[in-house]
């Protein structure tokens, strides 16, 4: 193994993320390794930099799609730096900004809606604001639509 790579153990041992965590962010396209000889996985220095990067937005809650498109726009043979970062995270603030204020939407308005089982009573300013889904019939329409 050269020096610039690092088995899959060592990876987790530094990243302080699980085996199995490395092999789902790898099917999902978040870090790569290369294959040895004896056909085991083998990650450059790379990686440990991309594994930080990943933590970093999921603690923040950023899909790992989201995640994966921003790595994507990274050197592969590069080590992220500071700056890529900085860059990255910019990106996402709007879309927390979004989330954050739904969160506090959601926060201010749940009393409103505790008891009512329906989602669709023209007072629940929550889900269904102005009774938008009592055309449709009673009874909790669609909860993934727009607040």
């Amino acid at each position: 193994m050269g020096s610039e790579e690092l088995s899959v153990g060592e990876v987790a041992r530094r990243s302080g993320v699980a085996v199995s965590a490395l092999h789902f962010y790898e099917t999902k396209g978040l870090i790569h390794s290369q294959r040895s000889e004896g056909n085991q996985r083998r990650y450059s220095r790379d990686t440990l930099r991309r594994i930080a990067i990943i933590r970093a937005a999921q603690r923040v809650g950023m899909p790992l799609a989201t995640i994966r498109d921003a790595l994507a726009s990274l050197p592969e043979a590069r080590t992220p730096t500071r700056r890529d970062w900085t860059r990255l995270s910019s990106a996402w603030r709007e879309e927390l900004d979004t989330r954050i204020a739904e969160l506090i939407r959601m926060r201010d308005t749940l009393d409103d809606c505790i008891g009512c089982g329906c989602l669709s009573l023209d007072r629940c300013r929550l889900a269904n604001p102005g009774d938008w889904l009592g055309d449709q019939g009673a009874g909790p329409q669609r909860w993934d639509g727009p607040v």
